[in-house]
């Protein structure tokens, strides 16, 4: 089955060897997003900030993708701290609606760019 290479300037440009999203039929996976600016590409500040700039940059792929944050059916949460799962949830209740993704929340010691939170997820489409 082809691939196709899904890419947006309103998610962080790649930094390293690997897609924003890969699309495979109606399936899209979504590489792990971390909290850049993607016109800076610099970190947010604030462990809030940076999960609303995750879900922001995910929406854009997704959306580059033909899809939404509402087609996503799989999401992994990494976290440094998972003392700030609860404010993962606040968050990303603004983004979604049930039925809600399956989801997985995993703490890590370290991430990208000292960030504080990386999202990655399936998305299908249609």
């Amino acid at each position: 089955m082809p691939r196709t290479v899904i890419h947006t300037d309103n998610a962080p440009a790649a930094i390293g060897t690997y897609s924003q999203a890969i699309q495979v039929g109606d399936t899209v996976y979504l590489s792990g997003q971390i909290p850049l600016d993607p016109q800076k590409m610099e970190l947010v500040e604030g462990f809030e900030n940076q999960a609303v700039q995750v879900f922001e940059n995910l929406k854009a792929v997704c959306e580059a993708a033909g899809g939404s944050l509402q087609d996503l059916v799989k999401l992994n949460i990494f976290l440094i701290d998972l003392g700030n799962f609860a404010t993962v949830n606040e968050v990303m209740s603004r983004y979604f609606e049930q039925p809600y993704p399956a989801r997985a929340a995993i703490g890590v010691a370290a991430l990208p760019k000292g960030a504080q939170v990386e999202m990655d997820g399936i998305l299908v489409l249609g």
